[in-house]
């Protein structure tokens, strides 16, 4: 696979998410398929893998370490701390303090099985505790080797900055695709300034730039299919954002890849300074998203995809009220 860089490591270019197996969309593996998820896409060329404490309360930094610590020198490693499920397992809670940074860090370093994390992300801004001293416990961990570099997650240019003074930032990560433009207001721009990698989480759009996410399955989610609560997957909206399939269906097929691959490589075409890190619970999933490396867009094709699908066609936030208020990135203006 291609090779791209974070801080002076070079990663694949697309990364693998490892939230999917273990939390988020109510379709997670049992441990020993899990394991053989990570073990296929190591071989078949992921070497940056992202997980955090949050995605099954630890779950999915537990089965990591114990399927690929062996082969730690292989692969880059990402976890996120600061967002943690709430009481009893209920909600969540997002606590930036150092202290409680340190803490985490250390109780991600045994669950991962390692004695170093290469990034280690604020996965949400703490509008209680400046990001200077979120960022000033990053550094400490730095110095104590316990950590190679951080980043930060959900954040606006202008708190990337005012981090980035305390400490060099490596990786911004967002959620960035077609159909979620909200990185092209400022931050996207801010990376490649200060020389930070932007980390796109959710290329594919949740599935629906797979084009394998049908309105059935969007009526009829699976128990813990945070989908369920998002703005763009209520099923009348769905199904008038599922208009932009045929459009987009017909690029693909001209391109001469699958409509996963093309939303894939179209992120990739952001920059040099950009990766993404789609996830999946799917072994075919897993080795079709890696073919997205071999894609090659041309300037025509790019039109085609910016004209189709983008932040005026696409119906509906991407985050309901609640879910908006735990993020910072800067939003488009109501239309």
């Amino acid at each position: 696979m291609k090779q791209r860089k974070i801080g002076t490591s070079p990663v694949s270019a697309i990364g693998l998410g490892c939230m999917n197996y273990a939390h988020g969309y109510g379709n997670g593996l049992d441990d020993r398929d899990a394991a053989d998820l990570l073990l296929k896409a190591l071989d078949l060329g992921y070497t940056h893998f992202d997980t955090a404490t949050m995605y099954g309360a630890g779950r999915s930094e537990r089965i990591l370490g114990d399927t690929l610590s062996a082969r730690r020198s292989e692969f880059f490693l990402a976890s996120k701390c600061v967002l943690y499920p709430g009481p009893n397992g209920q909600g969540r809670e997002i606590d930036g303090r150092p202290e409680r940074i340190k803490a985490a860090c250390e109780d991600s370093l045994k669950r991962l099985k390692t004695d170093v994390i290469d990034l280690y992300y604020q996965h949400r801004l703490d509008p209680n505790v400046p990001i200077e001293e979120s960022a000033g416990a990053f550094a400490d961990l730095i110095r104590q080797g316990k950590i190679r570099s951080y980043g930060l997650s959900e954040i606006s240019a202008e708190t990337l900055r005012r981090a980035h003074a305390v400490n060099p930032v490596a990786a911004l990560q967002s959620e960035y695709s077609l159909w979620t433009r909200n990185p092209e207001i400022a931050t996207l721009e801010a990376c490649a300034e200060l020389g930070v990698t932007f980390v796109a989480f959710s290329p594919l759009g949740r599935k629906f730039l797979s084009g394998k996410l049908s309105l059935t399955d969007v009526e009829a989610p699976a128990a813990g299919d945070m989908r369920a609560s998002m703005p763009r997957f209520e099923p009348q909206t769905y199904a008038r954002n599922l208009a932009l399939l045929d459009g987009y269906r017909a690029i693909a097929e001209d391109v001469g890849c699958s409509m996963a691959e093309l939303a894939i490589a179209w992120v990739l075409s952001r920059g040099e300074h950009v990766v993404a890190i789609p996830g999946t619970a799917n072994p075919e999933h897993l080795a079709e998203n890696a073919r997205a490396d071999e894609v090659v867009l041309t300037p025509e094709i790019l039109a085609r995809l910016d004209a189709l699908i983008n932040e005026r066609t696409v119906l509906g936030p991407r985050y309901n009220p609640a879910q908006q208020a735990d993020v910072e990135t800067e939003d488009f203006a109501p239309a």
